[in-house]
């Protein structure tokens, strides 16, 4: 694990280097090396330093997060199709900030929004949570996600259809496309704590994720203890998707596609899966930022819809397989 995970964090700093390389202002391979390390002109630094650094710290960490949940919720919920946005918690997380938007509760403060899109995102972990306690199949709980996806979705549109000028409409619409574009060193650090907390939560349900994979009976033998598992579980998602709706709007299927991209190179080990699945899922989302930088479109490709373009018929693969497999 630990030769893999160096590999992933050296691939994720090359990613950042590529990044920092990567923009509307040309500055050349050795004027962008310069500023890296506080030295070349000042227009330099700045565009490095203020506007394009922030911006891949931002789309990296929303990756990990989303794809550390993923994992987390995976392991959990014994459903390698759950994530965040499968199941409809980046959905509500979305909900609760729409509405922290909506109602002007964003100029009260710089964390109404996080904690709106936290505390919604922790109701839909939670109404999963019920539904796998009374032994849910793997159906059902798609059914679930779908319909709080569903039921947040048209909450959201009701927000959306109710909004009082036309300029709020479009800053809404453009959020929830999800993007991290004009990102600053201010929002990642909104953030940064939700995730840190979130992060170490599911990490210290891991060694019991490992135990829960033989069964809820023999994890106790072990010493396991599954209802703390489910707490550090709920509140660890909900800090990690809900924070990084807050800083990117909605962004799909990152959370559920790493852990199987992950999974067989950690023999399948619930614990084990949890850092890679975060650094695969950074460097996803990073190397996605890039690629739409450098697309000829006329106008920028939005983060959020990029990944639904790779992830959603990733899904459907992956869903199609466990369905072979269960005939």
């Amino acid at each position: 694990m630990k030769h893999l995970s160096l590999t992933l964090a050296l691939v994720c700093l090359f990613l950042f280097v590529l990044s920092a390389l990567v923009g509307s202002a040309n500055l050349g391979l050795q004027a962008t090396l310069s500023a890296l390390m506080g030295q070349g002109t000042e227009a330099a630094r700045i565009i490095v330093w203020e506007i394009r650094m922030p911006r891949a710290v931002a789309a990296f960490g929303v990756g990990a997060a989303l794809g550390l949940s993923g994992a987390g919720l995976q392991g959990l919920l014994q459903n390698p199709l759950a994530g965040p946005g499968v199941l409809g918690v980046s959905a509500f997380a979305s909900l609760g900030a729409v509405i922290a938007i909506y109602f002007g509760l964003a100029a009260a403060g710089s964390f109404a929004v996080p904690l709106a899109a936290i505390l919604f995102s922790a109701l839909a972990v939670a109404l999963l949570l019920f539904a796998s306690g009374r032994g849910a199949s793997t159906v059902t709980l798609l059914l679930v996600g779908i319909g709080l996806s569903s039921l947040a979705g048209a909450l959201t549109s009701l927000a959306l259809n109710l909004a009082p000028n036309p300029y709020s409409l479009s800053d809404l619409i453009n959020w929830m496309l999800g993007s991290v574009a004009n990102r600053s060193w201010m929002d990642v650090g909104i953030a940064l704590p939700a995730w840190v907390l979130g992060a170490v939560a599911v990490i210290m349900a891991g060694p019991s994720l490992r135990a829960l994979s033989l069964g809820e009976e023999t994890a106790a033998t072990l010493g396991a203890n599954p209802a703390r598992a489910r707490l550090l579980i709920i509140v660890g998602t909900s800090l990690l998707a809900g924070a990084s709706v807050a800083v990117a709007g909605t962004i799909g299927f990152v959370g559920m596609v790493a852990p199987h991209i992950v999974r067989p190179l950690v023999k399948h080990d619930p614990q084990r899966v949890l850092v890679p699945s975060a650094l695969v899922a950074g460097a996803m989302l990073l190397g996605a930022d890039v690629l739409i930088r450098v697309l000829p479109f006329a106008q920028e490709l939005k983060l959020g819809v990029a990944a639904a373009l790779f992830g959603a018929p990733v899904f459907i693969w992956i869903a199609a397989r466990l369905g072979g497999s269960a005939r």
